[in-house]
């Protein structure tokens, strides 16, 4: 097969522009990719295309897709001949739509209510310069929050069902605006794994963008143990490889030698230390590839309000906290639940 998305069942999106394409990644795991399209498919409110990009999977497992993808006339299954990773995938299945929003739900998660997706369609298109919606993030049970996936400040997760400004979003469930998307071209590509929303979201800041948690748009995340990568799999590299790629963008070879500290210290501690040595190996040289980014005080500043401030510990806070990232209550009742997510069935760092 060709390595460009080839279209394997369903209906390609239109050639017109449209409210939203909500996009899944497809790797393995049948029962929960299927839940997800089945979901994504069941979002009402909007004109929308679901775009599911299937990388690598087996016959059968593509066989299935299939089968779900005709079942719809909004649904739209592709297949790549290779995994191109997170980043790489989600960019080769965005540019297949023209929806004016970019919606992602990872594929072991399902949508806690039926027009979580046009909620955030309609924030993104009435909202100047907001460039980037991250869902709360629910535990298999549709009530808790899943803490694996929280990707704020500690400090935040008192305010996960509320809004706030961050600096990044979770990459299980989201939405984009497509203008801040093409804008940026996309993802980092080279990044496979890892880090590649907050990456994104830092660029996006750069150029004038915002981004924000909207905790009452949640998805229900079944974290599949099935084709995901693990710690001991190459998870760890990843994290902190890429982590310095960012580190070094941004703030240089000072920002970079830094958290090489840091995860040396975290490496050796959790017997990681051979690993750590060649994940910094290979983003330093890495690093040396890629131009940097212009760290504007404009940028310094969002960053330091609303991430690194709350990360500071006690009385220093305080400091910059006329300007700081309150949170503001959620327009809608928090967590709307599937009716029944067990019928429903339903990976960042």
């Amino acid at each position: 097969m060709r390595s460009e998305p080839h279209l394997l069942a369903g209906t390609p999106p239109p050639r017109r522009r449209y409210d939203a394409d909500i996009v899944i990644l497809s790797h393995q795991r049948p029962r929960e990719t299927l839940a997800a399209l089945r979901s994504a498919a069941a979002q009402t409110g909007m004109d929308s295309h679901v775009i599911v990009l299937d990388q690598a999977s087996n016959p059968a497992m593509r066989a299935a897709l299939a089968t779900a993808a005709s079942q719809f006339g909004h649904v739209a299954l592709y297949g790549v001949a290779r995994n191109f990773g997170v980043p790489g995938g989600r960019n080769l299945a965005a540019a297949l739509g023209r929806g004016s929003a970019i919606i992602s739900l990872d594929n072991d998660a399902v949508f806690a209510g039926h027009d979580t997706a046009a909620r955030a369609a309609r924030r993104l298109a009435e909202a100047d310069r907001l460039g980037a919606i991250g869902f709360s993030i629910l535990a298999a049970d549709g009530a808790r929050l899943d803490r694996t996936s929280w990707g704020y400040p500690a400090r935040l997760a008192r305010h996960a069902a509320r809004h706030f400004t961050a600096t990044t979003f979770v990459g299980c469930g989201h939405a984009l605006s497509r203008a801040c998307f093409e804008q940026l071209g996309g993802y980092d590509a080279t990044l496979f794994f890892a880090w590649e929303e907050y990456e994104f979201a830092r660029r996006a800041i750069a150029a004038g963008w915002r981004i924000e948690h909207h905790g009452d748009l949640a998805v229900i995340h079944a974290v599949s143990p099935e084709a995901r990568m693990g710690w001991s799999a190459g998870r760890w590299r990843h994290f902190v490889r890429n982590r310095l790629i960012i580190a070094h963008d941004w703030d240089g070879p000072a920002g970079f030698a830094l958290r090489a500290g840091v995860y040396l210290a975290r490496g050796a501690m959790t017997s990681r230390l051979g690993e750590t040595v060649a994940a910094i190996a290979e983003a330093r040289a890495l690093a040396r590839t890629r131009p940097r980014q212009d760290n504007t005080a404009a940028t310094r500043r969002y960053v330091f309000r609303h991430e690194t401030r709350h990360r500071l510990p006690g009385a220093a806070r305080l400091i910059g906290a006329g300007a700081s990232a309150a949170a503001s209550p959620a327009p809608m009742a928090a967590h709307p639940a599937c009716p029944d997510p067990s019928s429903a069935a339903h990976a960042p760092p």
